[in-house]
C-alpha cells in the first residue's frame, strides 16, 4: 500500500493532448553511460542523463567504489579511473529498485582485487540472481547471495562478490537478457582469452553499440545472437569523450499512448532513442491501428535517435508473442493500456520474465486492469485483454497500487485519463524512471495535479 505521507498524483478524464515535448534520458543508456564513463581513461562528459531513481543508484554505487562524479540536472561529469582504478567500498552497496545496477555491476566487480556486498530495496532483493552468478562462477568469481527455503536452488540480494582473476567462457544465456549479457562483458573484458554470449533471442544491444563507440574489444553477430569479447592484445582502455543520451523509448510508451487513447489527441515527441532492439512497442502499436509517424534524425554513440508523433486512434486487439514480445517487454505496461482501450482481444505471451521484473507484472497487471473494470485473465507466461472500446463499457477510477514498480504506476496514470472518475497514484513510484512525468502529460494537456 502507498504511504499516506508520500506525493500523490490526482488524474481525472482529459481533454486532448497537444503538442511537443521530450522524455528524460534513456533510463538504459544512462546506467552504462555512467558505468562506462567509469571505466575510462579520463573524464567523460554526459548530457541528457536520466536523473531517475535507478541512475541515482548506479551513481552513488560508483561514488562509493572511489569514482568522482558531479551531477548537475541531465549532465554529469565523470571522471574516469580505467578498469584497474576502481576503489573497495566502505560498505555495502545500495542498488535501491535497480536490477540493471545490481546485476551489471556484479559482473564488474568479479575481475576486481577486493570483495563487495551489493544489496538493495524490498522489490530488488527479492529478485533471482543464481542466472548471473552461476557463469560468473564458471569464469573464477567468487559469488554468494541469500537463500530461500522456498526455492533453494535460487539466491537473493545481498550478494557478496570476492572478485579475481578471470577467466573466458563460452556462455550460453537461458533467456535474452541485455542486463545478464552486460554483466558478462564486463567480466569478460577483464579475463584472460576470450568470451563468447549466445542467448535464445536478440535482447537490447546498448552495451554493444556503446562499447564498441569507447574502443572495447567486442564484436556482435544479432543474426546468430552472439557477442564476442577479446582482450587479448587491448591495451584494457576506453578512450574518454562526450556522450549524449537519447530519449527514453520506455517511458516515451506511455506519452505514446496517452495520445493514442485520449480522444483527438496530436502529440509529438522529440529527441528519443529509436533502437531496433526496443524498438517493439512501436510495431505492436502500429499492428494495433496507431497513427504514429516515426522519423529518424539522428544519432549518438551509435544509437539512432528521432521523433515520435502520436495522434488519436481507434486500436484494435493483436497477439504479442515471440520475438515482438521481447523487443517489447519493458513497454507492456504501457501496451497493456492501449489493449484496454482496443476494439476485441488482445494476447500477450512468452513474457515469463515479467513475473521477476520490479514486481510479478503480470499478477500486477490483471489486478490493475480489474480495478478499472478491464476483463483480463491471466496466463503463466502472459495475460489476455478484452478492450471496452465498441461494447460500450466504461473504466473506473481508484487507488493503483504498483507495489514498487514504476511502470505499473505509470500504466494507471495513463488509464485514469479515460476512467469515469479520479484515479490516484502515489508519485514516487513514478520517480525511480520518470521523475516528470506528471509535469510533461500536464503541459500537453492532461488533467494531472499533484497533490
Amino acid at each position: 500500500m502507498k504511504n499516506v505521507d508520500s506525493p500523490t498524483l490526482r488524474v481525472h478524464r482529459s481533454e486532448p493532448l497537444r503538442g511537443h515535448c521530450r522524455v528524460p534520458g534513456d533510463k538504459s543508456i544512462s546506467h552504462r553511460a555512467l558505468l562506462f564513463g567509469a571505466l575510462c581513461d579520463g573524464p567523460v562528459q554526459i548530457d541528457g542523463l536520466g536523473s531517475g531513481g535507478d541512475n541515482l543508484s548506479t551513481a552513488r554505487a560508483l561514488a562509493a567504489l572511489g569514482v568522482s562524479i558531479a551531477l548537475d540536472g541531465d549532465r554529469a561529469r565523470v571522471d574516469g579511473v580505467g578498469l584497474g582504478g576502481l576503489a573497495p567500498a566502505l560498505e555495502p552497496l545500495d542498488c535501491g529498485n535497480s536490477g540493471t545496477t545490481i546485476r551489471l555491476l556484479t559482473g564488474l566487480l568479479a575481475g576486481q582485487p577486493f570483495t563487495t556486498t551489493l544489496h538493495g530495496d524490498a522489490s530488488l532483493v527479492r529478485r533471482p540472481m543464481r542466472r548471473l552468478a552461476t557463469p560468473l562462477r564458471q569464469m573464477g568469481a567468487t559469488i554468494d547471495g541469500r537463500t530461500d527455503s522456498a526455492k533453494p536452488d535460487e539466491i537473493y540480494p545481498p550478494l557478496v562478490v570476492q572478485g579475481g582473476r578471470l577467466r573466458g567462457i563460452r556462455a550460453v544465456l537461458p533467456v535474452a537478457s541485455a542486463q545478464l549479457k552486460s554483466a558478462l562483458v564486463l567480466a569478460g573484458l577483464q579475463a584472460q582469452g576470450p568470451t563468447e554470449i549466445l542467448e535464445p533471442g536478440l535482447s537490447r544491444d546498448h552495451t554493444e553499440r556503446m562499447l564498441r563507440y569507447l574502443g572495447a574489444p567486442l564484436v556482435a553477430d544479432p543474426v546468430a545472437r552472439t557477442v564476442r569479447v577479446d582482450p587479448t592484445g587491448w591495451d584494457g582502455r576506453l578512450r574518454a569523450g562526450p556522450l549524449v543520451v537519447p530519449g527514453d523509448l520506455s517511458s516515451a510508451a506511455f506519452v505514446i499512448v496517452a495520445a493514442l487513447i485520449v480522444p483527438d489527441s496530436d502529440v509529438t515527441i522529440e529527441g528519443v532513442g529509436l533502437n531496433p532492439t526496443r524498438a517493439g512497442v512501436v510495431e505492436a502499436l502500429k499492428a494495433m491501428g496507431a497513427d504514429l509517424t516515426v522519423e529518424v534524425t539522428g544519432q549518438a554513440m551509435g544509437e539512432p535517435v528521432g521523433t515520435i508523433r502520436a495522434r488519436a486512434s481507434r486500436l484494435r486487439g493483436i497477439r504479442i508473442e515471440g520475438d515482438l514480445a521481447l523487443r517489447a517487454i519493458d513497454e507492456v505496461p504501457a501496451l497493456a493500456v492501449a489493449a484496454a482501450l482496443a476494439e476485441g482481444e488482445t494476447v500477450f505471451a512468452d513474457l515469463k520474465e515479467l513475473r521477476v521484473k520490479e514486481s510479478d507484472r503480470i499478477a500486477a497487471l490483471v489486478r490493475e486492469l480489474g480495478r478499472a473494470g478491464v476483463f483480463v485473465t491471466e496466463q503463466p507466461d502472459g495475460l489476455t485483454i478484452t478492450g471496452v472500446a465498441g461494447n460500450g463499457g466504461t473504466l473506473a477510477g481508484g487507488l493503483v497500487q504498483p507495489m514498487h514498480d514504476h511502470r505499473v504506476a505509470m500504466s494507471g496514470a495513463i488509464l485514469g485519463l479515460v476512467a469515469d472518475a479520479e484515479t490516484l497514484i502515489p508519485a514516487d513510484e513514478i520517480a525511480t524512471s520518470f521523475p516528470t512525468f506528471g509535469d510533461v502529460l500536464t503541459a500537453l494537456g492532461a488533467a494531472i495535479a499533484a497533490a
